[in-house]
């Protein structure tokens, strides 16, 4: 997960397959939404296909959150999330965990689109579509809405068990304010200054791992953002000794953009 310090503040696509798509009670109760979202979280890393199960840490790694959008095959992330592969030789391959704990298994992965400014990629698996979450409207969005993100904070160490944090939109707010020093800006965040463009600023505790987790809204469970970044106050370990209960969301309406331009592709 990218780090801010205190200076950076920091797609519309109908599903092929209408069935998967979750669609719990509407203002339902946050648990009877937790557990319609949890079947579409899965954790996004590499794995070695030859070598099995997928708790020996010689064989996958979780870098990330995903989940599943579209027809149940499209997996959504944040770009930065993807590891760089090793090269071929050894195997190693994109994968998506899918399930939970020792119960999960390993889905080949592929990219098939990505967004640098907006920090948004998006992953297709094979096999049995997965259910899909529903992408709702983002620019209808206010301050003060509570907002729920699933993911897997510190995934690497607590494993592949879907952890829910609740928060309220805070701000919507200018992706990067001008630092200090210029010399301190990161590429990804001059692109971002050049097409600039506002983000949900989130009054929630969020982790390393929970990079691409969907951000929902309580009452229906519809994705209006996707978990990008925390504000970190200090350093990235006080991150996890103090975290700062400040994190930030792309707007969804950016992911489906991203999401019609694959659709606009397969015509």
């Amino acid at each position: 997960m990218p780090r801010f310090s205190s200076s950076v503040i920091v797609t519309r696509y109908i599903g092929l397959m209408v069935g998967l798509f979750i669609l719990p009670p509407t203002h339902a109760d946050l648990p009877d939404i937790i557990d319609a979202v949890r079947p579409s979280i899965v954790g996004v890393g590499t794995a070695y296909p030859i070598r099995q199960p997928i708790g020996d840490t010689r064989a996958s790694q979780l870098y990330g959150t995903g989940f599943v959008v579209g027809d149940g095959t499209i997996i959504a992330t944040n770009l930065h999330v993807l590891p760089e592969l090793q090269g071929n030789e050894n195997n190693q391959t994109l994968a998506v965990f899918v399930g939970r704990g020792s119960d999960a298994i390993i889905r080949p992965a592929q990219l098939i689109a990505q967004d640098r400014i907006h920090d948004l990629a998006l992953l297709q698996i094979q096999g049995v579509p997965l259910p899909a979450m529903t992408i709702g409207d983002s620019e209808g969005v206010r301050e003060g809405e509570t907002i729920a993100f699933t993911g897997f904070p510190i995934g690497a160490v607590l494993g592949l068990f879907p952890v829910t944090h609740l928060g309220i939109i805070s701000s919507i707010t200018p992706v990067a304010q001008p630092t200090n020093n210029a010399g301190s800006l990161s590429p990804a965040q001059m692109r971002r200054m050049r097409s600039p463009f506002n983000v949900f600023q989130l009054d929630a505790t969020a982790y390393p791992g929970n990079s691409g987790s969907p951000v929902y809204r309580k009452s229906d469970g519809q994705v209006i953002g996707v978990l990008n970044s925390v504000f970190i106050k200090e350093s990235r370990e006080s991150a996890l000794e103090n975290p700062s209960g400040i994190s930030y969301a792309i707007p969804a309406i950016f992911l489906k953009t991203l999401l019609e331009g694959i659709a606009d592709s397969a015509n």
